[in-house]
Formats: C-alpha cells, sequence, structure tokens
C-alpha cells in the first residue's frame, strides 16, 4: 500500500528547498514514505520528519532532514530549531524546523553538506569545479 502524500505540493518552502536541491549535480527528487527526498545515489535531504515523544510522532512538516557534517554535529544538535528525526536520527541525521528563523544561506550550507557526505565523488568534484 502506497504512503499518503504528507506535504502540499504548492508549499513554497517546498517550492525553494527544491530550487536548492536541483542546483546539486544529479539531484533528482523522488517520494519514499508520503515525503520529498532529494537524492543523486543515496538521499541528501527530506522535506518534513517527525520526532517520537511518549510513543506518539509529532510532525515537523516544514523541516529539512540532513546529514550534517561530523564537526558541526555537536553545535548544529543544540540548536533550538534542531530536532533529532525519528527513523534517520539514530543514523546521525538532524532536521532543522524551517519556520523557526529560517535562513536560506544557512538552509543551502546544511544541504551541501550533506550532499557532500552522501553524493558520489564524481559530482562532488562536478559540484567544486562548477564553483
Amino acid at each position: 500500500m502506497a504512503h499518503p502524500l504528507m506535504f502540499d505540493e504548492d508549499d513554497p518552502v517546498l517550492a525553494r528547498l527544491r530550487e536548492i536541491a536541483f542546483s546539486f549535480p544529479g539531484a533528482a527528487e523522488k517520494v519514499p514514505h508520503g515525503r520529498p527526498a532529494f537524492y543523486t545515489v543515496k538521499v541528501f535531504g527530506y522535506y518534513g520528519g517527525s520526532i517520537k515523544i511518549d510513543g506518539t510522532y509529532v510532525q515537523h512538516d516544514q523541516s529539512l532532514l540532513f546529514a550534517p557534517d561530523p564537526g558541526e554535529y555537536e553545535a548544529l544538535a543544540h540548536d533550538p530549531r534542531v530536532y533529532r528525526p525519528a527513523y534517520v536520527g539514530p543514523f546521525g541525521w538532524l532536521g532543522l524546523d524551517l519556520r523557526i528563523d529560517m535562513d536560506w544561506t544557512e538552509v543551502a550550507e546544511l544541504l551541501d553538506a550533506s550532499y557532500r557526505i552522501t553524493a558520489p565523488r564524481r559530482l562532488t568534484a562536478e559540484l567544486d569545479a562548477r564553483r
């Protein structure tokens, strides 16, 4: 059975996030588990997530799930806008609530770091050559 869609296709936050994600070489989108995921060979960002509190999942629909640079993990984990998402949090991923003090430059930097962790070397080399 397919998962129900858990996002609004007309969401302007999602539109801006797509614009950033698709600026990376080889980036594409799929919708596993009802939420948009940006990937090359591996996923480098999800739009929307949840946390589990006392056995109940609390949704964070307008958020970015990303794999942070390991050197940035602790600082990011203490940011009040950041949460440890269900499912991917135990694998080192974090979620950034995009409704709180959103800064698109910061979002792009977090996606860049996540992309570099997950993308094949040839794609990160292509990204470096562009910049």
